[in-house]
Formats: structure tokens, C-alpha cells, sequence
């Protein structure tokens, strides 16, 4: 009987939002396993874990080197996006099982990376979860976008010169004169260290009433640079 393991995570969203908890994914592979007379070997988890990249998983890692190690015949997941969303981690992943002669199995793609179709189909599902969650990126930016020009509430701490009223982003009109007096200071050719040397001489401090740091005038003139 050839030997398997499972891997299963969950995302911190990803119990709430996409229903499939770490039990229930367990009991999957457990009875697939059975059915299909896999001697089922261990089961790893990553619990709370984005899928974005396999680094910072303590799961995947150790799934990896039992592949690397040929420690098991077959590796059964739930679902791809289980295993990981980048496809360029998939691939990697699907050319070390082809190298070891593991086999993968998905339960709801129904794959068997075994045969060269199952291989093909593996490639081209994990390129559209990538897809899929680059979508899902571009629509949280333009929304942040369109919740930024609304004057909404975006970031907990509003940038240099504004401020929050409720949620609305308004102007802070002393922190204003001192972006003002950077922008003018700029201007006349001014290095970022003088310019700090001359906001500390002239006693126009941070939000913390300390010396404003070289650091905070420039990411002060590229947001300027920005809204030009």
C-alpha cells in the first residue's frame, strides 16, 4: 500500500469566508484515502496562514521535505489553493513531485498529478487561483482609491497635514504650514537634512512635538510630488 500524507490550511479569512475549516478538510482526505487504499501517514496543518508564498510555513515546509526525502509515495490535499495561490510556488512544487515521483491528489480538482494530463490541469489551476487573487488585489486598491478621493477613511493614521474627523480626512492646518514651509525650503535647494536642521531651528516639530526626522520630509515631499 503506498504511503500518503495530507496538508490542510486555513487562512485566517479563509475558515469564515471560504467554508471549509480545518476538520472538515481532514475528514476529506481521510476518507479519500481509505477509499482509494492509501496508507494515510500523517496529516500536516497550517492553521491561520496565508497561502500567498510556501516561506513562513512551518506546514509546507515540512511537507516539502518529506517529498525531497521521498518519505511518502502521495500527498493529498482538499483543494489546490490549499497547497498554495502563487504559481510560480506550484510549479516548483509539481516539478519536485515529478522529480521524487510523488503523486499529488486534489479532491476538488479531482487531480492525479501521476499522469501528464494531471500535470497539465495542476500548472493550469493554479495559474487561475493566481489570477483570481490578483484580481481580488486590484479591486481592494481601486476601492482604497476611490475611498481615498471620497475623503473616507482609509489608514488608521491620516498623512502628514490632515486629519481624521470621523471618517472623513480633512485638513490639519497647522501641520499644513509646516508642509508648506518643507515645500518652500525644497524649493530653494535645500538638502533633507538641512531642511530638518531648519524645522527643529524654527521650532515646527512632528505629530509627537519632536524633531521631524529626514525620513518623514521625504515621504512629506514625494506625497507632494505625487499630488502634483
Amino acid at each position: 500500500m503506498k504511503k500518503a500524507v495530507g496538508y490542510i490550511r486555513v487562512s485566517t479569512s479563509g475558515q469564515a469566508k471560504e467554508g471549509f475549516s480545518l476538520p472538515m478538510q481532514e475528514s476529506k482526505i481521510r476518507a479519500y484515502c481509505e477509499f482509494n487504499e492509501l496508507e494515510l501517514a500523517d496529516i500536516i496543518a497550517d492553521a491561520g496562514i496565508s497561502g500567498k508564498n510556501l516561506k513562513g510555513r512551518p506546514g509546507a515546509q515540512k511537507l516539502i521535505s518529506l517529498i525531497e526525502h521521498k518519505k511518502v509515495d502521495a500527498v493529498v490535499i482538499y483543494k489546490l489553493d490549499r497547497l498554495g495561490r502563487s504559481t510560480k510556488d506550484l510549479i516548483n512544487i509539481a516539478e519536485l513531485l515529478e522529480k521524487k515521483h510523488v503523486a499529488l491528489h486534489s479532491l476538488t480538482e479531482k487531480l492525479d498529478t501521476s499522469t501528464a494530463l494531471g500535470r497539465f490541469f495542476f500548472t493550469l489551476t493554479g495559474a487561475l487561483a493566481e489570477m483570481e487573487r490578483g484580481i481580488i488585489s486590484e479591486r481592494t486598491v481601486d476601492g482604497m482609491a476611490k475611498k481615498k478621493s471620497e475623503g473616507g477613511r482609509t489608514t488608521r493614521h491620516a498623512e502628514y497635514g490632515y486629519r481624521y474627523k470621523g471618517d472623513k480626512l480633512v485638513v490639519n492646518p497647522h501641520e499644513q504650514r509646516i508642509v508648506s514651509r518643507i515645500q518652500e525650503l525644497n524649493s530653494n535647494g535645500y538638502s533633507l537634512r538641512l531642511i530638518e536642521q531648519t524645522l527643529y531651528e524654527e521650532r515646527l516639530f512632528n505629530r509627537c512635538n519632536k524633531r521631524m526626522a529626514a525620513t518623514q520630509i521625504f515621504r512629506i515631499l514625494g506625497a507632494l510630488k505625487k499630488a502634483a
